[in-house]
């Protein structure tokens, strides 16, 4: 168990293009925060960087929208290009209101908008441009953390993280949409509590609880911090990516 965590937010981390190296970008940004890794950090990402260097922009002016895109954004407020995007990325449309379309991504998360976001990043008014999510988070992360271990001889996690709100409570936070080299929940069923009582229905979410500690010193405006390093957390080793975190349809109360 850890009792004590560490964060740092690396410092003079570029605005990511397409096609740039996260992983030269990363070890720079080190050396500026002059930091080292070590065994058993944890490198937590904001969700954009990634998507930036993979070039998931999309043109709205290359955007064709359909009937049902249509239809829905009138019920919505929305641009129909934009909505005809969030159909694309998504498997079902679980809820709508003004302003909001919550889906189930075609990655299996449920939340809003399919993760197509405008926010911090650059965009021509002639021709905008939104930014999806990673084609595959976890393989993102796979690859930067084998990057890491061959540039620098460490065992490091990855948590590649997005912001989402959460049924019953207002505001959003940080959550974990891929994950690499931990166990990203851990499965408490059997343990004893304090009174020797035998836990009956408790996993813990810690990739979701790391993620939105990273989110916090990323913040959500314009401080430009989209790295956070955390150590001390002591993670299980693990292969088994972030499709653990999310809970299946037959037993979701909320769809």
């Amino acid at each position: 168990m850890s009792t004590r965590l560490e964060f740092i937010t690396l410092q003079n981390f570029p605005l990511v293009e397409p096609g740039d190296n996260l992983l030269t970008l990363i070890i720079q940004s080190l050396q500026d925060s002059g930091v080292e890794l070590e065994n058993d950090d944890v490198l937590v990402l904001a969700q954009k960087v990634i998507s930036k260097a993979e070039n998931r922009y999309a043109y709205l002016n290359e955007i064709e929208a359909s009937k049902e895109a249509i239809e829905l954004a009138a019920k919505t407020d929305k641009d129909p290009r934009v909505v005809e995007l969030i159909l694309n990325e998504s498997v079902d449309v679980v809820k709508h209101r003004k302003g909001a379309i919550i889906v189930e991504h075609r990655l299996g998360y449920v939340h809003a908008n399919a993760g197509i976001d405008q926010s911090n990043i650059h965009s021509d008014s002639d021709n905008p441009r939104v930014l999806l999510l990673p084609i595959n988070p976890d393989k993102s992360a796979a690859q930067l953390r084998q990057g890491l271990q061959q540039q620098t001889g460490k065992q490091v996690a990855i948590i590649v993280n997005d912001s989402a709100g959460r049924a019953w409570r207002e505001g959003t936070m940080g959550f974990a949409i891929g994950t690499a080299g931990f166990e990203p929940v851990v499965d408490l069923i059997g343990q004893v509590d304090l009174f020797d009582r035998p836990l009956e229905a408790t996993t813990v979410a810690i990739a979701d609880e790391l993620a939105a500690a990273g989110s916090f010193l990323m913040g959500q405006a314009a401080e430009g911090a989209p790295v956070v390093l955390i150590r001390g957390a002591k993670l299980p080793t693990s292969n088994q990516g972030s499709k653990a975190l999310i809970r299946a349809r037959a037993i979701d109360m909320f769809r």
